[in-house]
């Protein structure tokens, strides 16, 4: 689903197909807390957005099935972050390597991806785009699953594939 508000609307309903027609033996709804462009007067707030998955999710009849919410705190990106060693990887040449410094605390930066674009520009000249380049990143280097469990809402949609 390309933004919240379809997601908040129709993921109960993609949920219903993934369990009962598809043979899911679970779903994760994900989003991100901070949208792509964020409404200044309507504050994202997690707790209400659950609410919202939670009421459609019941009126779907799926109260206790085994579908899991995650959160993740403000962007894709924030998970990205925590991996710095694989941006560094992908953004990196033969003849010019790219560094990038740790952080510490991903979830808490307040545009991962403004800080996405920021390393692009920089080291390509270019505009990140998710759609193309988040997967590119995790696959540029190994996966330091510790670093990436930095992000606390990583580390709670872990849990949720076990």
């Amino acid at each position: 689903m390309d933004n919240k508000l379809k997601l908040l609307e129709g993921a109960a309903s993609v949920a219903k197909k993934l369990l009962t027609e598809e043979g899911c033996e679970r779903v994760l709804i994900v989003w991100d807390l901070r949208p792509a462009w964020p409404d200044k007067k309507d504050k994202p707030c997690r707790a209400k957005e659950r609410q919202t998955l939670l009421v459609s999710l019941e009126q779907a009849g799926l109260k206790n099935a085994p579908v899991y919410l995650v959160c993740i705190e403000q962007e894709l990106e924030s998970w990205l972050l925590a991996c710095d060693h694989a941006i560094g990887a992908f953004l990196s040449t033969a003849a010019h390597p790219y560094l990038v410094d740790r952080v510490k605390k991903p979830d808490r930066h307040p545009q991962p991806k403004a800080v996405m674009n920021n390393h692009f520009n920089k080291a390509r000249g270019v505009r990140y785009d998710d759609k193309v380049h988040a997967l590119k990143v995790l696959k540029a280097a190994d996966v330091d699953w510790k670093r990436l469990r930095r992000s606390d809402s990583f580390a709670r949609f872990e849990t949720k594939l076990q």
